[in-house]
């Protein structure tokens, strides 16, 4: 948003003119899906537990590699699932669409694979450390 003469806030039309401009709009995006998107937080949260629990068992450089890109992952498909889902939206307006329900439900599929590839991920890491402290 740029202001006016008169300190009025103007939505910007054109493109931006700096990296800072950028970075600018996309911590609004950020922002947004935090106060907004209730999955997007419980994925934060999720991965926030998940990080923790690998801190505690002290895993090893590839195992991080592998929770960053299921945490990332999931993450990033709530990010455009709630893409899709304001697009659709702003098409569609109010009233059904047979082809507007399609596209949110395979964006929503999307999310729901990412999540499967993650809990997939972590009971590979979790379940031999948890099962090596029971013994």
């Amino acid at each position: 948003m740029l202001m006016d003469s008169k300190g009025k806030q103007t939505p910007q039309l054109d493109k931006n003119k700096s990296f800072f401009q950028s970075v600018g709009h996309a911590l609004e995006g950020i922002k947004r899906l935090l106060l907004e998107e209730r999955n997007f937080r419980i994925d934060l949260v999720v991965a926030i537990i998940v990080l923790t629990f690998a801190v505690i068992m002290k895993i090893s450089i590839n195992e991080w590699l592998w929770l960053f890109a299921a945490s990332f992952s999931v993450i990033g498909s709530e990010v455009l699932n709630t893409v899709v889902e304001n697009v659709v939206d702003l098409i569609v307006g109010h009233h059904f669409d047979s082809l507007a329900k399609r596209a949110k439900d395979v964006a929503a599929g999307g999310v729901l694979l990412s999540a499967l590839f993650a809990v997939i991920i972590g009971m590979l890491i979790f379940i031999p450390r948890f099962i090596a402290l029971l013994n």
